[in-house]
């Protein structure tokens, strides 16, 4: 295992935000059991080998090549390197993200794809833009990422709802990946966020049970929650893996928040020892980051 170079929270956030992915993994679409999984496991719906990431990673991963060759979001860069992830396993895609890359695969123009699955399913606020945004929490400083966030977002969930919990979950990254603390980047979030419900569910966190939903609103706040309560990056994402439901999607989303705040240095070896592709997403995260510091400091 070598030594990482760079910013170890920045790091840290995109290397925990694939093992909360890998952990989780086998453990999707699951009820929550009296059974406390603290390892990677084989097994799941998908028959997932031990340690292996989904598309979350993988769509992470494509967001972060996108940023680092166009030096910043490019919108036909980043629909065209992830339509090529979703051509490698469509069946690991959610049903918003699944629908969209159909249709631009048929031809259709990805802004007319976007709202013609949010009109034809009747919403798309679905977790898909959450989960894969979070390297542009670390690429973006707080000045630029919550706008940059709801973009990005929209370019495939044309519901504002999703792209204002991506929104938030990447001012939290950006202010922590940057030396801020937990709760003042809550708090920065939660002022810069302008969707009424968002602000209500998120901004009262402790007040709701975590549900692991496929919804963008009750999986942020359940990755959100459990982050929030831990006291440890490894107590963080096992109480979320381990809610079940969305399982791989909220331990992402919580790892990413946790690999802010404590760093790499506080993610167990033996989850880094099993996990797929070790060395290529410790690459992205550290390309991620060489970029990012292209902009000015806060």
């Amino acid at each position: 295992m070598r030594f990482i170079t760079g910013n170890v929270h920045a790091t840290g956030s995109f290397v925990a935000l694939a093992i909360g992915d890998a952990l989780g993994a086998p453990l999707e679409g699951s009820a929550r059991t009296d059974s406390w999984v603290t390892e990677m496991l084989p097994g799941g719906r998908h028959s997932r080998k031990k340690g292996q990431i989904t598309d979350d990673t993988l769509q992470a991963m494509a967001v972060t090549e996108s940023l680092v060759a166009c030096r910043g979001i490019n919108q036909k860069d980043l629909i065209s390197r992830l339509l090529r992830g979703y051509e490698k396993r469509p069946e690991w895609y959610g049903p918003t993200s699944s629908a969209f890359f159909a249709l631009v695969k048929s031809g259709t123009l990805p802004h007319h794809a976007a709202w013609l699955v949010h009109k034809r399913r009747h919403g798309s606020r679905s977790n898909g833009s959450v989960m894969r945004g979070f390297p542009v929490g670390i690429f973006y400083p707080v000045p630029y990422v919550y706008e940059v966030s709801l973009a990005c977002s929209q370019l495939t969930h044309f519901d504002p709802v999703a792209a204002h919990c991506s929104a938030w979950l990447n001012v939290m990254v950006s202010d922590m990946c940057r030396g801020i603390s937990r709760n003042k980047a809550f708090r920065r979030a939660r002022l810069l966020c302008t969707n009424p419900e968002v602000h209500s569910i998120l901004g009262n966190y402790l007040v709701y049970t975590p549900v692991p939903s496929l919804d963008a609103v009750l999986s942020s706040h359940a990755s959100l929650s459990c982050f929030m309560n831990a006291r440890t990056l490894e107590g963080a994402i096992l109480s979320a893996i381990n809610l079940g439901g969305d399982a791989d999607t909220i331990g992402a989303c919580c790892g990413a928040l946790a690999g802010a705040y404590w760093g790499f240095g506080a993610i167990p070896k033996r989850w880094i020892r099993d996990i797929e592709d070790y060395e290529n997403i410790l690459h992205c995260a550290e390309q991620l980051w060489n970029c990012a510091e292209q902009f000015p400091k806060q």
